[in-house]
Formats: structure tokens, C-alpha cells, sequence
């Protein structure tokens, strides 16, 4: 199914691998608090990727053929919601910068970042499932899918409360 449409895998697995890593240095605070040029030219080249990286994956999810013995509706489910999440967030976290709301931005952002970085924390619940089960079925490996994408939003919100609770604190 991959050869007979190559063209969104391959931006996905690029633009992937560019808005994992450059999207990393986003959050460097020495970086963009020295400077905010290379933050702002550095995010203007990750929104159209991760953009790409969300929709791709939608594309997928929607026009490929389900793999026999394949995946589960509830995968499918949680590929269609955890996708169309993170091309919102990235839109979200575009509109709250232009007008120049930095926290709902960066709160959008990291939101956005999480649910792009599933995949690898995808590896690590599969690992743990296949240790735990077994070999999984289609609803525990969609299941443990999910739990990666459920971990790295709750990482993600646990970050974005800390932060708003340390800036009123400080306030």
C-alpha cells in the first residue's frame, strides 16, 4: 500500500524528522531568550512541516487501504483525532502570535509538538505492552498507540500548567 502511493510517506518521514529535531530547539529557552529572531525564522519554517507532518498523516489514515489483520477502528479513530489535533494546534498557535499572545502560543505549540512526537513514544508503549501481553491484539496495540499520544499531552499540559502557575507566582 506504501509503493502504490509513496509520495505521503515520504513527506511524512521528512518533515517528521526535520520538525522533531528542529522543533526540539524551540523549547531551549536560551534560544529564543537571547534573541527572538532565530525562535520566529526557525518557526516559520516548522509551521508548514508540521503542518505536512499532520496532514500527511491524515491522508494516510484516510485514503489508504486498511492492511489485512490490520489496524482497528479505534486506531483509525485515534489517527484521524490525534491528527486533525495537531494541524489545530499548529493553526491555533499561529493565530494566538499574531495577536501576539505568547502564552496561548506557546501552550498551542507544545500541545502541538506532543502529539507529533507520539511515534516515539509510541515504541516505548509498544515495548511495554509486548512485555506485559505478550504479542497485542489490534485493540491492545491501538490502545497502547493511543496511551502514547494520552502521555505526551498529559506531559505537555502538566508543562504548559506549570508554567502559567510559576508566571503567576513570580507576577
Amino acid at each position: 500500500r506504501f509503493f502504490a502511493s509513496p509520495s505521503p510517506v515520504v513527506i511524512h518521514i521528512i518533515t517528521a524528522a526535520v520538525y522533531a529535531l528542529l522543533g526540539a530547539f524551540q523549547f531551549v529557552s536560551r534560544l529564543w531568550q537571547r534573541g527572538i529572531k532565530w525562535h520566529r525564522w526557525v518557526g516559520r519554517l516548522l509551521l508548514p512541516f508540521g503542518l505536512l507532518v499532520g496532514l500527511s498523516g491524515l491522508w494516510m489514515t484516510l485514503f489508504y487501504p486498511y492492511p489485512e489483520g490490520g489496524a482497528s477502528d479505534l486506531l483509525y479513530v485515534l489517527r484521524l483525532f490525534f491528527g486533525f489535533g495537531m494541524v489545530l494546534s499548529i493553526i491555533l498557535g499561529f493565530l494566538s502570535i499574531r495577536r501576539r499572545d505568547v502564552n496561548q502560543h506557546k501552550a498551542w505549540m507544545t500541545r502541538a509538538y506532543a502529539i507529533g512526537m507520539g511515534a516515539g513514544t509510541q515504541v516505548l508503549t509498544g515495548m511495554a505492552g509486548a512485555l506485559l501481553l505478550g504479542k497485542p491484539n489490534e485493540f491492545e496495540n491501538a490502545s497502547l498507540m493511543g496511551a502514547a499520544w494520552v502521555i505526551n499531552l498529559a506531559v505537555a499540559e502538566w508543562s504548559i500548567r506549570k508554567d502559567s502557575t510559576r508566571q503567576i507566582r513570580t507576577a
